[in-house]
């Protein structure tokens, strides 16, 4: 869920893929296993012949017919409709919400516009991300923020605990987790196919900014414009019991596909996004991971956050290791593939690889020693013991497309 802040021209992409199949006659996937938490869109999914997989404990579609690869390039070239309702949802109210979110995180709330969000990470004392969130400051006055699935239960234990303290010391704060879905409708014809549906207008909502509107009839919807793939798109909080209903109106749009975790996690690796447990982590930190720019400039000066002494002195210092993108020839490289440098000695691990749909070619992520990091260096990876040349490479590998107001 990382939005880094560059652009650039679209990259060349292979043709557009064939028409969608038609999916509603498609076998439903069998029940999801016992303890799995299901989305509202659960029987949707299963009708739309979703492959439903195990997720940070939800059970939620891998893909579609008629397969990762379109799936992937159709979200690219026109707009696909993703299930992200496992990421959990939580406001924070009173008037002591600002000093509790920069009580934990490293981020300056206090400094985000009316309806402007932020990414910021939680951080531990060790100067580790504990998770990464997306904090918007309403404009009916709350925080309201989105974290990951896989750190759900930590995250909140964190901040009841720390908002347990305030309110013991007098201070007015309080958490509600929504009970809401999360719609994420990612690519270029995003704005078009919801526009219809909004009587706001889109083209004044930039990026990471967000509005509590009716969608194609559906009330109390919030639309902010982010997402994870690199596109253009908006994440929409929608009342539980009216998901179907808002997603079956933008799935009956001919532009918009469903599409499933496969292609969420090949998108965002292309558009250099960090997955939380395999590129980031509690033993990782912002300056290692390459996310300084979520720093805020007030709270560098502060060093009010968790960690903030260890953080501080790696950017002085600069750390051992640090986030590259890789490129690579020969077979694809998973996570854990050791980093081989120049005299064949490991000098890293990739924590994130896949083909690239888009460019052809093998892409990752991973940390190398920071002597080692400048792009255009020449290393190798280990696949199945054998060595193939790999070069450090700028990301993103696909140039972002984030949407500014005129």
């Amino acid at each position: 869920m990382l939005p880094l802040l560059r652009a650039g021209a679209r990259a060349a992409l292979p043709p557009i893929p064939p028409a969608r199949a038609a999916l509603s006659g498609a076998p439903a996937a069998p029940g999801a296993p016992g303890g799995l938490r299901r989305s509202p869109l659960d029987a949707l999914h299963r009708e739309l012949g979703g492959r439903m997989v195990p997720f940070a404990g939800w059970s939620l579609p891998l893909q579609y017919d008629p397969g990762h690869l379109r799936s992937h390039l159709h979200t690219r070239r026109r707009c696909s409709l993703f299930d992200v309702s496992h990421m959990p949802q939580t406001r924070v109210s009173g008037r002591d919400r600002v000093r509790l979110l920069e009580s934990l995180v490293v981020g300056d709330i206090a400094e985000l516009r009316p309806g402007q969000g932020t990414l910021t990470l939680l951080t531990n004392e060790r100067g580790g991300i504990v998770d990464d969130l997306i904090v918007t400051n309403t404009l009916e006055g709350y925080l309201y923020i989105v974290s990951n699935a896989g750190c759900a239960d930590k995250d909140l234990a964190i901040m009841q605990g720390r908002a347990a303290e305030l309110r013991a010391a007098g201070c007015d704060v309080h958490l509600e987790v929504l009970d809401n879905a999360l719609l994420a409708l990612q690519g270029p014809s995003t704005a078009q196919v919801l526009q219809a549906g909004l009587s706001d207008d889109l083209a004044k909502l930039s990026f990471m900014n967000s509005i509590t509107t009716t969608v194609f009839g559906v009330p109390g919807c919030r639309v902010t414009r982010c997402g994870y793939t690199g596109e253009d798109g908006v994440e929409i909080s929608v009342p539980a019991g009216r998901a179907v209903e808002l997603a079956k109106r933008l799935l009956d749009v001919p532009e918009v596909w469903p599409a499933g975790l496969a292609a969420r996690d090949s998108l965002r690796l292309e558009a250099g996004l960090c997955l939380y447990g395999n590129d980031i982590d509690e033993t990782t930190t912002p300056v290692e991971a390459g996310l300084l720019w979520t720093l805020g400039k007030r709270r560098r000066v502060a060093m009010d956050f968790p960690g903030a002494a260890i953080i501080m002195a790696q950017v002085k210092e600069k750390p051992k290791r640090k986030r590259v993108g890789l490129t690579s020839v020969g077979p694809p490289v998973r996570p854990h593939t050791p980093i081989l440098g120049p005299e064949g000695t490991p000098v890293g691990t990739v924590t994130s690889g896949c083909p690239s749909p888009s460019l052809g070619k093998n892409i990752a992520m991973g940390y190398v020693e920071t002597a080692l990091s400048r792009a255009g260096t020449a290393l190798t990876v280990e696949v199945r013991k054998k060595q193939h040349p790999a070069l450090v490479t700028k990301m993103p590998f696909v140039p972002t497309q984030y949407y500014t107001a005129k």
